[in-house]
């Protein structure tokens, strides 16, 4: 099995409880637990983490260029704040794609610019937390 890291940024530990109305009422718990499912699928390792620490977030991403084939991310609001991110991500050899729950494009206007998406293979937004499988699946067909 190939792994891949599937990062997860500020708040959403909170999933299903902070503003239910954007992000839903499943929890981070259901949506790990669903990626390692369309994982398996496709002889995927999701290692799922969640950090509200950008700094964390980027030591993850260069343990990825030694452990991982690919790296799924939904980096919240560092999205729009975080050149270094952004950096880490570009010193990254395999494939990323970048989720986001929400249509971050119908949202207010500083959640229109990602610094991730400049770097991302893809990106997935308004899915809601299916979001995560369809990265999930894109993803086991570009580390074969």
């Amino acid at each position: 099995m190939k792994k891949i890291f599937v990062l997860n940024g500020p708040n959403l530990n909170l999933l299903g409880k902070r503003q239910p109305e954007i992000y839903g009422y499943e929890t981070l718990a259901d949506v790990a637990a669903n990626c390692r499912k369309v994982g398996e699928e496709f002889s995927l390792d999701c290692d799922f983490r969640q950090s509200n620490h950008e700094g964390e977030l980027v030591d993850w991403i260069h343990e990825a260029r030694e452990d991982a084939a690919g790296i799924i991310i939904n980096p919240g609001a560092y999205s729009h704040t975080s050149v270094a991110i952004y950096d880490a991500l570009s010193a990254f050899e395999g494939p990323v794609i970048e989720v986001h729950i929400s249509n971050t494009h119908k949202r207010e206007a500083f959640r229109h610019h990602s610094y991730v998406s400049l770097r991302a293979d893809g990106v997935i937004a308004g899915c809601g937390v299916e979001g995560y499988s369809l990265a999930t699946r894109r993803m086991g067909g570009l580390v074969k």
